[in-house]
């Protein structure tokens, strides 16, 4: 029986993660900003569930979450980094104080929790990392710059992580949803919440419409998606990325194609640029 700590409870992915790792005879502390939100649902679920307040941004509250689901339940199994946040606007034009808020929860939110498991995964020699990234961690859209870039950040944490915590037994496994129908892609979603400069109506605009037009119809289910990280989990061999949702499928795989075509086609140029008599061999590390 693993225990499970998982973030951002109240939104999005939350208590559909809770709900698969019950459903494979886990354990599960739900964690939220607004933990009272939580108590109807973790009444059904009596003894496996532990409910805690936590802000993900505080150091603080991190190290007593992990030290209250230890007390209770022994130890942190798997960490669920799926506390997040989006941000809309063009790069010009985003909200500041948005913009850096969107860095705090998704990005340096993710650290803090990761700092704050990895202590007793070191221990134990065993433990899974889930970091919640998006499809927009590896694709980038107009309108979400400051939303991708935090994303492609959690992303390069994690390769990193993963490089140095595998050879003491801890998994990383990183998360990548597409277009999920979940509370939070549903927040915001309305043209009056979403201004887009005249300039900017060709580009930004229309990822506005689309996703205002997408609402309530996205073609992700959030149970599906959640069983579906439990049982990568489980596996004892989780991949390092797992995309959910088939439009999410087509993005990411049509991104990294045009990328290592693009890559390939420029090859001559990159290798041009080392000393003529340069036979360096690439090792692990460099």
């Amino acid at each position: 029986m693993r225990t499970w700590l998982i973030t951002g409870g109240t939104s999005g992915f939350g208590q559909a993660y809770a709900v698969a790792a019950l459903e494979g005879g886990d354990q599960v502390v739900l964690t939220a900003r607004r933990p009272e939100q939580l108590k109807q649902w973790a009444d059904v679920h009596g003894d496996r569930v532990l409910t805690l307040a936590l802000d993900v941004t505080d150091p603080r509250q991190a190290a007593a979450a992990v030290a209250a689901a230890e007390a209770r339940f022994g130890a942190v199994d798997v960490l669920v980094n799926n506390a997040g946040g989006g941000s809309h606007g063009s790069v010009e034009d985003a909200d500041e104080r948005e913009l850096r808020q969107t860095f705090e929860i998704n990005f340096f939110g993710t650290a803090t929790m990761i700092r704050a498991v990895l202590p007793g995964m070191r221990v134990r020699r065993r433990g899974c990392i889930v970091n919640v990234s998006s499809v927009g961690g590896v694709r980038a859209f107009p309108g979400v710059g400051y939303y991708n870039a935090a994303k492609f950040a959690v992303e390069g944490l994690s390769e990193s992580l993963r490089q140095e915590v595998e050879p003491l037994g801890v998994k990383v496994l990183v998360v990548e949803p597409g277009a999920f129908r979940t509370r939070a892609d549903s927040v915001g979603y309305s043209l009056g919440a979403f201004p887009v400069r005249e300039d900017y109506e060709g580009t930004v605009g229309v990822l506005r419409d689309a996703l205002v037009m997408m609402n309530g119809t996205q073609p992700g289910d959030p149970a599906r998606g959640a069983r579906a990280v439990v049982e990568a989990v489980a596996s004892g061999n989780p991949p390092h990325r797992l995309v959910l949702g088939g439009l999410g499928y087509e993005q990411v795989t049509q991104k990294l194609e045009a990328m290592l075509a693009e890559t390939r086609a420029w090859q001559d140029v990159s290798r041009g640029a080392d000393f003529p008599d340069s036979a360096h061999q690439p090792g692990e590390y460099v």
